[in-house]
């Protein structure tokens, strides 16, 4: 199942997409912004963890290892 989703774009980004769509035969909406959100989306996941996990280090529930000490506790 799929669901709908509208976007307010500044004037400039819109004609960008618009542009880019006729240029190649596509259809914005469906090629254009599923491919940057499904792009993009892995990435955004990517940086929350890390300011998680940078937030955790910072108020010491975490600490930072060496590679080695990594890889020394895989062993257990």
């Amino acid at each position: 199942m799929s669901k709908h989703i509208a976007i307010r774009l500044p004037d400039e980004t819109y004609g960008r997409l618009q542009a880019l769509a006729e240029r190649t035969g596509r259809t914005a909406t469906l090629l254009y912004i599923r491919q940057a959100i499904e792009t993009h989306l892995e990435d955004l996941g990517d940086i929350y963890l890390t300011q998680a996990a940078m937030e955790r280090i910072r108020s010491g529930e975490s600490k930072i290892i060496s590679g080695e000490e990594f890889w020394r506790g895989m062993d257990d």
